[in-house]
């Protein structure tokens, strides 16, 4: 834990924390339903280590207050990681082994000042599960959850690595959740929102481009919260990770099949029924596989949508988009695919992260309508060179 004391302080908050967990367990006090009656017992077993620190004469604890606060996150919360997951400027936090924690902020990485034992690591996943009903074992050893604050973690243990469990929690900042708060943060250019706002407004289909952490999933969160509040939201998503807010929002999330290999819900399963429930936009929050092919298809039935999509540019994303559904492995060709793509997406939107941490739109492209020479010719609305 993380308690800035001597040794044997720390050792007093340790068993200060156990007494606290019992007392909570035997009174049946969840502490995220009743936070103030939580704090009433880590105060009061606070003060009762103190009492008895003064009449034998070893050291009592100073800050009183601070305490409290660890013992509640050790009890409660996420123990030495609380904090980072509460500070709004961490991105996100990853664990290579129990004393090598790092975070993102602004899009650069530093490590963490932080040292944690294989024990605690486990415990804090286990803890962090335990809400979600995933799991993660030998039998299944890696697994995608979404924490209650929307966070995305995803572990991988041995032998898959090589010693220690490998940790990633992905967080989805709450401060740039509009088009208006990426143009406050340079993301995103005045014009190039409006046009965004007017593709979302008429119904255009949006297809969201770029590496790893490149922005994707915050702009195509941005473009949600630009629909009009009569527009039907309903997102498919692998494990919940967009944060978008809507009026009339719906959000899927699929599910990993039981320890007899059953009850399995996948993307193309969800973009099926997601058309089944009357969406004036359908969402896949990030296209990889075969779902590529149910995408394209209900683009085609008159269904706006967006997603996101790793590729390298806008053109690329067009012709990712384009192989992707051969993995359905059905009776498909690009001579179907290509034309398809190219009269139901509206605009391609590239999202790029300098080397210096910035995120920003860096082209965007719009399909003609034609395919030439077996390539989706494109036209730049932003950026870039037309295809």
């Amino acid at each position: 834990m993380s308690f800035p004391q001597t040794t044997s302080t720390t050792r007093g908050l340790t068993s200060i924390a156990e007494r606290v967990r019992e007392r909570l367990r035997t009174e049946e006090v969840d502490p995220s339903r009743d936070p103030e009656r939580a704090s009433y017992i880590a105060r009061a077993e606070v003060r009762r280590h103190n009492d008895f620190a003064l009449a034998r004469g070893v050291d009592v604890i100073e800050d009183e207050a601070a305490s409290v606060r660890d013992i509640l996150s050790t009890v409660s919360g996420y123990g030495p990681l609380q904090a980072l997951l509460d500070d709004p400027d961490v991105e996100e936090i990853w664990i290579n082994a129990p004393d090598k924690v790092y975070i993102a902020r602004d899009g650069r990485s530093e490590r963490a000042p932080i040292v944690l034992s294989d024990t605690a690591v486990r415990d804090l996943v286990e803890r962090m599960l335990h809400a979600t009903g995933r799991r993660v074992d030998l039998s299944q050893p890696f697994v995608d959850a979404s924490l209650p604050d929307g966070s995305r973690l995803h572990v991988v243990i041995p032998d898959i690595t090589r010693r220690h469990w490998a940790v990633n929690i992905r967080k989805f900042l709450t401060r740039f959740r509009t088009l208006d708060d990426l143009v406050a943060a340079g993301s995103v250019g005045s014009a190039e929102a409006a046009i965004l706002r007017a593709a979302i407004r008429d119904g255009t289909s949006v297809i969201v481009s770029g590496a790893t952490h490149a922005g994707k999933t915050t702009l195509l969160g941005a473009l949600i919260a630009a629909a009009p509040s009569h527009h039907r939201i309903v997102t498919v998503e692998e494990t919940f990770e967009l944060t978008a807010q809507a009026p009339d929002l719906v959000a899927l999330q699929g599910r990993q099949p039981s320890l007899e290999g059953t009850g399995e819900v996948s993307l193309r399963r969800l973009v099926k029924e997601a058309l089944r429930m009357r969406p004036d936009r359908l969402v896949v929050g990030e296209v990889r596989d075969a779902e590529a092919l149910d995408l394209v298809l209900a683009l085609n039935t008159g269904v706006p949508g967006a997603a996101t999509i790793h590729a390298n540019s806008a053109t690329d994303a067009l012709r990712k988009l384009g192989s992707l559904p051969l993995l359905a492995g059905r009776n498909i060709d690009r001579d179907f695919l290509l034309p398809a793509i190219a009269a139901s997406v509206g605009l391609v939107v590239h999202c790029r992260r300098d080397a210096d941490g910035r995120r920003a739109v860096a082209e965007i492209v719009a399909p003609t309508g034609r395919v030439v020479d077996g390539v989706i010719e494109t036209r730049p609305v932003f950026g870039g060179e037309s295809a």
